[in-house]
């Protein structure tokens, strides 16, 4: 039996199918520039990452990586790798440095935090600790561009709002890393998370990553 369907139905109908495709072609496109971007910058600063795995190796007693259990999209754990910034004995030593937390939210933040090497004190001011990650977004736990993983202690504080961001695949950089960091609220953090789920585009991708060298470079509100 045929029913009759309005114009303003067909229309509704016609914009959710452009909506959809418009989705895939737009993820498919974001997962080639990962994949070409991850594998091409990893070739390119090889020798960068060597010579910090070196120096980390030679100043401080411990292994070279950081491995940590965060969550990625749909809250599907995973274990993040980074350059290893502090000392290797840093999360025992977190729940004695809680009271000096500098942060507002679930999140801990120490501008001065002891546990953090010399050689850590540099590669985090310019987020060379964070490269390791460029893997991940090889393999497609992370992407060049989405909100920053967190850990499940952080998950567990969430207001429902802030549970949007876990929607979304993680990111290296996102408006957050380019706005100032640690220097914004935790509220505005997730708010600038969300701004880029409703928003984003590949040409909004690719602002981000631009914008995001001068902002390591300048290393604000990095510690």
């Amino acid at each position: 039996m045929l029913t009759n369907s309005s114009p303003a139905d067909s229309r509704d109908m016609c914009c959710s199918t452009w909506s959809r495709v418009n989705s895939r072609a737009y993820l498919f496109a974001k997962r080639c520039m990962d994949v070409i971007g991850a594998a091409t910058a990893l070739l390119i600063i090889s020798p960068l990452l060597l010579g910090v795995a070196v120096a980390i190796k030679l100043t401080s007693p411990g292994p070279v990586f950081y491995r940590q259990l965060r969550l990625g999209r749909d809250a599907r754990p995973f274990y993040m790798l980074k350059f290893r910034s502090m000392r290797k004995d840093a999360d025992a030593m977190r729940a004695q440095l809680a009271e000096f937390n500098e942060a507002d939210g679930p999140v801990f933040k120490i501008r001065s935090d002891p546990r953090v090497t010399p050689v850590g004190r540099f590669i985090r001011k310019y987020s060379i600790d964070e490269l390791p990650q460029l893997w991940h977004v090889l393999v497609g736990t992370m992407s060049l561009v989405g909100p920053r993983p967190p850990i499940p202690e952080e998950v567990a504080s969430y207001e429902e709002w802030h549970k949007r961001r876990l929607t979304v695949k993680p990111g290296l950089t996102c408006i957050w890393q380019v706005q100032g960091r640690s220097d914004v609220s935790f509220d505005e953090w997730m708010r600038m998370d969300i701004e880029y789920i409703e928003t984003r585009s590949l040409l909004l991708d690719i602002k981000l990553l631009l914008k995001t060298v001068p902002a390591v470079l300048g290393g604000r509100g990095a510690y």
